[in-house]
């Protein structure tokens, strides 16, 4: 969406609030033991507690309020009583929802407890790229240029990108334009980004694939050849400086 009044900003200002500080506790309360079902009826919980709806429930009947995926799967992993975290694990938490109208996405990955697996440099990986991604993005610049940046500093740091899962414009729905901000450099997509839009940008980082496909419960998407996916994503208002970090929050950066 574009913003045009400041009741339009605090409406996303609010929606956005809801899913970062969602999102860190979740972060936060994941520990061994714990099954990913619990941990996502949480995040409901606390949704609720600012008036949000689960943005995935609502758009697509999702089985679950959150995504949650481990280790393998790179996104929309479904909630599970069977999905028990173990120590070392790499978790991804992906919160969306809708407050009053607006719309708002992050999500972030990490390793649960001590990284007995080595999964902290690709986490790190993604967590940087986002950072310089987003320090990089104003009105009038290029999509594809930032996607030409995150799929060239992935590569410096020995990783490769997901090329089917994207950022997006939000704001008044989940996906809105443009409907895509891919993570490599899309020669055909010409679009710029505009001043006053609303985007979540979301790095996708690889150890092996560079593509997902969908497992059979129809949700689940793991890398086509494999390894392990780290994902990092902000909801920013874009303007002719530095974005507004809209789920700034979450701390995802700090």
């Amino acid at each position: 969406m574009i913003i045009k009044t400041d009741q339009e900003l605090e409406g996303m200002k609010r929606a956005s609030q809801a899913v970062a500080l969602t999102l860190k506790e979740m972060q936060a309360l994941a520990k061994p033991g714990m099954s990913t079902k619990e941990l996502d009826e949480f995040g409901a919980e606390m949704l609720a507690k600012f008036g949000a709806k689960s943005a995935p429930k609502l758009s697509y009947n999702f089985p679950g309020h959150t995504c949650i995926c481990v280790n393998h799967e790179a996104a929309h992993g479904i909630p599970s009583e069977k999905t028990i975290l173990q120590e070392g694990d790499l978790i991804n938490i992906d919160v969306s929802a809708e407050l009053n109208g607006f719309w708002s996405d992050n999500g972030g990955s990490f390793v649960l407890g001590k990284d007995i697996h080595i999964h902290q440099p690709l986490v790190n990986a993604s967590k940087e790229i986002l950072q310089k991604a987003i320090s990089q993005i104003k009105g009038g610049v290029r999509i594809s240029d930032i996607g030409l940046l995150i799929e060239t500093e992935a590569k410096k740091r020995g990783f490769k990108v997901i090329k089917n899962l994207t950022g997006h414009g939000i704001g008044r729905s989940l996906h809105e334009e443009p409907s895509e901000i891919a993570n490599y450099c899309d020669k055909n997509n010409t679009a710029r980004f505009r001043k006053n839009s609303v985007v979540a940008i979301e790095t996708f980082i690889s150890t092996q694939s560079t593509f997902t496909t969908e497992l059979e419960d129809g949700w689940t998407m793991v890398g086509n050849l494999g390894g392990f996916v780290a994902q990092h994503e902000h909801t920013i208002l874009i303007s002719d400086n530095a974005p507004i970090l809209l789920t700034e929050q979450n701390g995802i950066f700090s």
